[in-house]
């Protein structure tokens, strides 16, 4: 048996101060090495049926037991998103109130010595390590692509009234194109996955600083869901943290 990564793990949600409903769904498995979180998008209550949908097929996919190798947590993390793709594609299909819905994807799987992770849409995932905190994804999203070709300041996406425009999701189109990232893991990294309810509410480096306090897990995980809400909190606000203990 080769050795597993241990991690601890916690998720928080809220629906924030605007919203009704609650359209983001999170996963937080330590016992299987799984993080995992989605944001809904769609009319009515559809955004938390997408979510909802790729919450399980992560779980049902995902929860074999045995750390696989990169290779195999790459090939499964990329067929997790499609066949999500497919099941909201269906789904919208044959019921006429869920069409066109859709979701962010974020996932984080622990492998034998390291990590894989799978990113769509402009929910994002960080990592923690020595003090210093690093987004790890980048933004599928109208204002990034205006970033990354100088036409904005991270200052101006940040109010930009196109800011939620999205350019992938999770079944929105037949088919989806998957981020997928990996690298190795290390005792004491901090892996935070967040919607946008947390990053247009907190600065980075508010973020940084909580993730950087003595407080337990789930303390900073609540730490950075209240500030979102203090803030505002103009749309759901869900972060999932992962705590690396051990290596191989």
């Amino acid at each position: 048996m080769m050795g597993m990564i241990r991690i601890e793990s916690c998720g928080r949600t809220d629906v924030g101060m605007r919203r009704s409903n609650n359209e983001d769904t999170f996963v937080s498995s330590p016992e299987l090495g799984l993080l995992a979180l989605a944001d809904g998008m769609g009319g009515a209550a559809s955004g938390e049926v997408a979510s909802g949908i790729f919450a399980d097929t992560v779980l049902e996919l995902l929860s074999n037991g045995s750390p696989p190798t990169g290779e195999e947590a790459e090939d499964l993390v990329r067929k997790t998103f499609l066949l999500a793709n497919q099941r909201i594609r269906e789904l919208a299909a044959r019921e006429r109130s869920h069409k066109d819905m859709g979701c962010t994807g974020e996932v984080v799987v622990f492998t034998a010595d390291g990590y894989v992770l799978g990113h769509v849409g402009d929910s994002r995932i960080y990592l923690f390590r020595e003090d210093r905190l690093r987004q790890v994804t980048k933004d599928h999203s109208f204002v990034q692509e205006q970033v990354d070709q100088g036409m904005l300041t991270l200052e101006q996406a940040r109010v930009h009234a196109y800011r939620h425009m999205i350019l992938r999701a999770v079944g929105i189109h037949d088919s989806v194109a998957v981020d997928l990232i990996s690298g190795k893991a290390y005792p004491g990294d901090l892996f935070l996955l967040c919607s946008d309810g947390l990053t247009d509410m907190v600065e980075d480096s508010l973020i940084e600083e909580t993730l950087a306090s003595d407080l337990s897990l789930e303390a900073r995980a609540d730490r950075l869901v209240r500030t979102a809400c203090d803030a505002g909190g103009h749309d759901n606000v869900t972060v999932v943290l992962g705590l690396v203990l051990q290596t191989g």
